[in-house]
């Protein structure tokens, strides 16, 4: 189960997130690993050959996130990777939300949650069911997204951290991405655990001034170091 975490402010968009996945399931830093998106950086899935979080030149982010119960690939269906790269070849936030509405079938993928922003403005797009598909903005302030819907504290690991997120000025977030204190169900740093928990973890700016910075660690925060990612 992912997080993302975004504060929706006058001067930009800050995001923190940790990726949670099976431990032996290969993957690529950040990077331009696509001759079919050019202007996208983005890490790879080396499975599927998609990713759960991408950057491109116009500063569009955009991140998939499975819903409860949808762990991994299924029979027929598509791989929920694709998702950020098809919505990024759009220069709004906006535009690319619209995009995703208007030619994505979600049956044709298991349940998702996408999140995609830009500096100005930040989109909550569902798949429920291989069926729903429904877009909404995300307010101004902090929201935080896991596998249900934004900021529902019926959630243990939303009801512990949201506030810890929405108290923090983000730069200080890096050390709250890092706790991996039990209990586990509420954990935001998942520690190993059959075969599973958090790989990685990226701290994104995309603000009204100036271009994006993307700080990523290429491990599990608190252990691993949030290092640059070239952009352009």
């Amino acid at each position: 189960m992912c997080s993302i975490i975004l504060n929706l402010t006058e001067t930009g968009t800050f995001i923190g997130a940790n990726r949670d996945e099976l431990l032996a399931r290969p993957w690529l830093a950040p990077g331009a690993h696509w001759a079919e998106y050019p202007g996208v950086i983005a890490g790879r899935d080396e499975t599927a050959g998609g990713t759960w979080m991408a950057l491109n030149r116009h500063g569009v982010m955009a991140a998939v996130l499975n819903r409860h119960g949808t762990l991994g690939p299924a029979a027929g269906k598509r791989s929920r990777g694709e998702l950020p790269l098809l919505a990024l070849d759009q220069s709004t936030a906006g535009q690319a939300a619209a995009k995703i509405m208007q030619t994505i079938e979600p049956a044709a993928y298991r349940a998702f949650n996408l999140v995609i922003a830009d500096a100005a403005a930040a989109f909550f797009i569902r798949a429920q069911g291989g069926e729903n598909l429904t877009v909404a903005p995300f307010a101004p302030g902090v929201t935080m997204l896991t596998a249900g819907e934004p900021n529902d504290v019926s959630e243990p690991r939303i009801a512990r951290h949201l506030p810890k997120f929405q108290s923090t000025p983000w730069e200080y977030w890096p050390a709250l991405l890092a706790v991996a204190a039990p209990p586990v169900i509420s954990a935001l740093n998942i520690p190993p655990r059959n075969g599973y928990g958090t790989v990685c973890s990226s701290l994104l700016a995309l603000r009204a001034e100036g271009p994006p910075a993307w700080l990523f660690a290429a491990g599990p925060p608190g252990e691993t170091a949030f290092l640059p990612v070239k952009i352009a």
